[in-house]
């Protein structure tokens, strides 16, 4: 039995699981106009308290307002109007060709849902990624469970309260509290389960999933490098790498965690990041720590981590090309640039989820392909060169959860693109009619004729037609 506190307003999670259960079962066949008005009441309720949502989120982490409207509302409401325009099409059954061997027979694939769903929701986008897979788990036709991260209590609360206002417990729910509440909503049966977060808490939450075989999509993170080919563009792909890498003041799962650049190029890259980081966060030359467009770091634990990424960095002799300063009062850290640095350090050894920079620089496009493949399969993979075969190359010797040409990050919003990681740094895909289907069972239907049989000459006895028969089989078909 779990024992929430009191205050946290929570009925107890098990019960609120049995009555999704039994809603579950309910909204199996619900139908495409009941699972758009339930997406229509998080739409209507979000428009009605934009200022709201930017209030909590400047609360967590001095999000800016246009940074929250268009990385936190933005993605949702898409989201939502995606799903509404295209989910009659998703839920109709389709159907298959006939294989030979199968003829006389008609097939199609079904999607139901899953059921039940649990989605537990990181601190670092915490509406973005609490509400976009709860979209999907609707327009699926399953009830949720959500479990927002304590770390940032404002948005927790303020997603607490909508949910509260637009479903009943029996049909979506929130869940408040710390990490014993997510372990044990990890013992109960869910169909499905919606994480996301570091791939070391991912593994925890899979092996929690397989005693149950709760089906899973893990949305996790890793080293997203990015590489510039000798042909790369300098000015436009810093610009498109700044933007990319410090927009939530670098606390983003596909952020550019490392930069391998030609050796050509380094010096002329490092001249337009520097460029590009003043024309976007101190255009005046008040400095940066002054500019409202950066967000802070979540909390103390995380600010001293990453303080001391860059210590261990500078003991171990990399040097800043820029950036460096902190300020533990309000855990701001300068947009950092490291040159100088090598695999012994921290910063090359773990996610950084902060404004640290790593430079690296590489002779062949092979020893640039060869280094990222010596590391775990990361979440994103950035790219930016203008020839042809360098680019297939690229694309073919290495493996991501995505790829992203000539520019960083917006395939988030790609809502056609299945998005997810691969091993390390995710299992499943999400957005759009992937974020569907994760929620969904496909269910195959083979009609058959009544009166005809196409085994009637494969069943026992065997006899020597029979045999004639199979060898043809594995022969042809």
């Amino acid at each position: 039995m779990i024992n929430t506190d009191s205050s946290l307003k929570n009925p107890n999670p098990e019960i609120i699981f049995r009555s999704q259960r039994e809603t579950s079962r309910e909204w199996r066949n619900s139908s495409y106009e009941e699972r758009v008005s339930r997406l229509k009441k998080i739409r209507n309720w979000i428009k009605d308290n934009q200022q709201a949502i930017r209030e909590a989120l400047k609360n967590d982490f001095r999000k800016p307002e246009a940074e929250t409207d268009l990385s936190e509302i933005f993605p949702v409401t898409a989201e939502i109007n995606h799903s509404i325009k295209n989910l009659k099409k998703w839920m109709k059954p389709k159907s298959v060709s006939t294989p030979l061997p199968m003829l006389g027979t008609s097939s199609k694939t079904y999607v139901e849902p899953k059921g039940t769903s649990l989605i537990i929701s990181p601190w670092n986008y915490p509406f973005n990624l609490t509400i976009g897979p709860l979209i999907s788990a609707l327009s699926a036709g399953c009830t949720a469970v959500i479990k927002p991260s304590e770390m940032t209590p404002h948005t927790s609360e303020l997603v607490s309260k909508m949910i509260s206002e637009l479903f009943e417990p029996s049909e979506v729910a929130v869940v408040l509290g710390e990490v014993e509440v997510s372990t044990e909503l990890l013992k109960l049966p869910f169909d499905h389960i919606f994480f996301t977060g570091s791939p070391a808490v991912g593994k925890i939450v899979m092996k929690a999933a397989t005693e149950n075989l709760s089906s899973v999509t893990l949305e996790l993170g890793g080293k997203s490098p990015v590489i510039l080919a000798e042909d790369a563009d300098c000015k436009d792909a810093a610009e498109k790498i700044v933007w990319g890498k410090y927009v939530n003041c670098g606390q983003t799962c596909i952020a550019p965690d490392y930069i391998l650049v030609h050796d050509s190029l380094q010096e002329t890259l490092i001249l337009e990041l520097k460029v590009a980081l003043q024309k976007m966060y101190d255009p005046d030359y008040t400095g940066i720590e002054k500019s409202p467009d950066l967000a802070r770091i979540i909390n103390d634990k995380h600010f001293e981590r990453l303080i001391g990424t860059i210590e261990d960095a500078l003991s171990k002799g990399t040097e800043i090309a820029f950036g460096g300063k902190y300020n533990p009062e309000t855990r701001y850290i300068d947009p950092t640039l490291l040159t100088k640095v090598d695999d012994e350090m921290q910063v090359m050894q773990e996610e950084i989820f902060g404004p640290i920079l790593p430079i690296l620089s590489y002779s062949t496009l092979e020893e640039a392909i060869e280094y990222v493949n010596s590391k775990p399969k990361p979440l994103a993979l950035y790219y930016f060169g203008k020839n042809q075969e360098n680019t297939s190359k690229v694309l073919k010797e290495t493996s991501s959860g995505n790829t992203v040409l000539n520019d960083c990050v917006i395939h988030f919003l790609h809502l056609e693109l299945p998005f997810g990681g691969v091993n390390n740094s995710g299992i499943g895909k999400a957005h759009g009619y992937h974020g569907f289907l994760a929620f969904s069972n496909e269910k195959g239907v083979l009609k058959q004729r009544v009166g005809l049989n196409n085994a009637t000459l494969l069943r026992p006895p065997y006899g020597i037609k029979a045999k004639q028969i199979i060898a043809s089989l594995i022969k042809w078909f």
